[in-house]
């Protein structure tokens, strides 16, 4: 079995048929989702369904996302409460007690794939500490609205305060940063950029942890479509008034 090592792809999947369909509603998806209402109500109730047992086995749920048509993917997107790098196993692990929860009660009516994964090392930013863990590194952030004529935003994260994300921006050619403040409820989507200084952090906590056996793992560096972005293919560099600056 090939694992992502640096690379972006999930490092764990399994398929899975089962189901009923879903009662109920969600919120309306924003005016840039492809996500449809449908969707959304059926990861608000995954969420639900599997949260207390993920959180009981020392994991944290970051993202549960439903996709896809012919054969939708229901990918659960998780991590480790004490921030070590989830390993494969782990990804295993929860899989097995998600598959068990689904076998009682399953809201998708269909049949689908399960995929269990990492976050990624472009991590999407979706809790506020997120933005207080990886402060110092590059990100991407899209609000639900337009603030002062613009939406994008890029910059280095400076971490939350007030219930404000910080982020230091520079104009082009410019020196000087202006650190702008975002609130972290009008956030939409944000994610970090995939950097060399974020690689390199994200290549020691692997080897702190003794995560992966190179004589055992074969390592593939973005084997997988970068299962973190929904918007990444038009995000549009004359959206976004400046750059990062600091650690890149």
């Amino acid at each position: 079995m090939a694992v992502s090592g640096v690379g972006r792809g999930p490092p764990f999947f399994v398929p899975a048929t089962r189901g009923f369909p879903l009662q109920g509603t969600c919120p309306r998806p924003g005016p840039h989702s492809t996500r449809t209402r449908d969707s959304m109500a059926i990861e608000a109730r995954i969420r639900e369904l599997i949260e207390p047992a993920i959180e009981e086995m020392g994991f944290e749920i970051v993202r549960v996302r439903y996709s896809g048509s012919k054969r939708p993917t229901l990918q659960i997107m998780a991590d480790r409460k004490d921030e070590a790098p989830i390993s494969v196993d782990d990804c295993a692990d929860i899989s097995r007690a998600v598959s068990a929860i689904l076998d009682v009660d399953d809201p998708i009516p269909d049949a689908y794939s399960l995929e269990v994964s990492s976050p990624g090392i472009d991590r999407p930013l979706v809790r506020p500490r997120d933005y207080e863990r990886f402060a110092g590194f590059e990100a991407k952030v899209e609000l639900a609205r337009m603030t002062g004529g613009q939406k994008r935003f890029r910059g280095m994260l400076a971490g939350i305060e007030e219930g404000d994300v910080l982020l230091d921006m520079t104009e082009d050619g410019a020196k000087q940063t202006t650190r702008v403040r975002l609130p972290f409820t009008e956030i939409a989507t944000a994610k970090l950029v995939l950097t060399d200084a974020l690689i390199a952090w994200a290549e020691a906590q692997q080897e702190e942890h003794d995560l992966y056996d190179e004589d055992d793992v074969e390592f593939e560096d973005g084997v997988e479509a970068d299962a973190n972005d929904d918007w990444d293919d038009d995000w549009d560099d004359e959206d976004t008034e400046g750059t990062a600056a600091g650690r890149a």
